[in-house]
């Protein structure tokens, strides 16, 4: 069975994921039915936009195929979207019980991507799967470190290039053929032939030839909605992904990929860990193509929950090991604080999700862990096979997600 892991743009695009697989197979037909027809029979009330707007939401969903809700969900699936820590993020639900858990300040920066755009948009855009798209696109983009940039501005070029290229030196695994590629949200939504590819590969019914019209549709609608900023808006490009086809029954010919989205750099530059974030987050994503290889995820008799948890705590400390350790980033005290931090801003409190992936306080024990793994090593050269810090960390397990309710 395949395994794929990834961060999806938002807890909104996740959970009307489900949404939309109930809703009407077929769209009404009649292109002369008033404006916001179409959209009314799939349960979106569009009538606070404007006309023009009315008409292209219902174009769009007039040009999908029947069944296009259950055969985008089942590619999100596919693909691992619909286990996300960044959809946790917003969707996380406290606990009362044993656990110290709440939101975050990046859970409240993602919730307000979309506060200036006409609250219908909130809606219509997961419903149209629109949050997904940015990454299909830059899963079937290959990397080219030539022209391949990082940031909306190009910002982490450097930084993500250079780091790439440490993480490979210093992993013991097979990673030539790991790409790490961007999300770009401006750039597919600015063409509609790379939109029509991105949504082919959504919904794989027709040709990628005959999505060019749902395309234009849907590249206009965003554009006349300023809050969306022609698709350049972070609720966009809102993740990163680690996506492998190792051991998949059904690969699509894609090579391993991790792809860097310019929505959570944005989001975690603006809670202020713009300094060491992109860092702690690509080391998080080659952290789970380390698990990839040493078929570390399968590897365990937890479930539900607490497995997903466990692997994505355990992709946290493979991060910071790297990062703190003397032949990978070297970070150094102050920095290693804020690396720690990027992981605690991701957790959540979705205790009871199959797409649970720590709470706060337990990714940022993680973290903690894997430094001092590091700073009490006899050796400070030596770095520890990969499969010997997957069994140790398996070992600690049962104590960094211990309960640390005070009450």
């Amino acid at each position: 069975m395949k395994k794929t892991l990834a961060w999806a743009v938002t807890a909104v695009t996740a959970a009307t994921c489900a949404l939309g697989a109930s809703l009407p197979a077929a769209a009404a037909d009649d292109t002369t039915a008033a404006a916001g027809a179409v959209a009314s029979a799939y349960g979106l009330d569009t009538s606070s936009l404007t006309p023009h707007q009315q008409d292209l939401v219902d174009k769009i969903l007039t040009a999908m195929p029947a069944g296009w809700q259950e055969r985008a969900a089942a590619t999100a699936a596919e693909f691992g979207m619909d286990d996300t820590p960044w959809a946790n993020i917003l969707d996380g639900v406290i606990n009362p019980g044993d656990y110290q858990c709440s939101n975050t300040a990046l859970t409240a920066y993602a919730r307000d991507t979309l506060k200036d755009a006409d609250p219908v948009f909130r809606y219509a855009l997961p419903m149209l799967g629109v949050g997904t798209l940015a990454m299909y696109d830059a899963m079937l983009t290959a990397d080219d470190p030539k022209s391949t940039t990082f940031g909306v501005n190009g910002e982490y070029t450097n930084e993500l290039r250079s780091e790439g290229k440490d993480l490979k030196k210093f992993w013991d695994i097979n990673s030539d053929d790991i790409q790490i590629v961007p999300m770009h949200g401006g750039d597919v939504f600015s063409s509609p032939e790379r939109l029509a590819r991105a949504l082919y590969m959504r919904v794989p019914i027709g040709s990628v030839e005959g999505k060019l019209p749902e395309a234009r549709y849907l590249i206009e609608l965003i554009n006349s909605e300023p809050a969306l900023k022609g698709g350049t808006n972070p609720y966009f490009t809102f993740n990163s992904i680690a996506y492998t086809e190792k051991g998949s029954s059904h690969p699509r010919g894609i090579s391993d990929h991790i792809v860097m989205g310019d929505g959570i750099l944005q989001g975690m530059a603006a809670v202020g860990l713009g300094d060491t974030a992109p860092r702690s987050i690509l080391a998080h994503e080659f952290g789970h193509h380390v698990q990839f290889e040493d078929n570390l995820i399968s590897n365990t008799t937890l479930t539900g929950p607490e497995a997903s948890r466990r692997v994505e705590m355990m992709a946290d400390a493979f991060g910071t090991y790297f990062l703190t350790h003397s032949r990978g980033e070297a970070l150094n005290t102050k920095r290693l604080l804020a690396s720690e931090q990027s992981y605690y801003q991701v957790g959540d409190c979705g205790f009871r999700s199959y797409g649970h992936h720590g709470t706060p306080n337990q990714r940022l024990a993680a973290s903690a862990w894997a430094a001092s793994v590091v700073n009490d090593a006899a050796n400070q050269g030596h770095i520890m096979p990969s499969l010997k810090l997957g069994g140790l960390f398996d070992a600690k397990l049962p104590d960094l997600v211990k309960p640390d309710a005070t009450n």
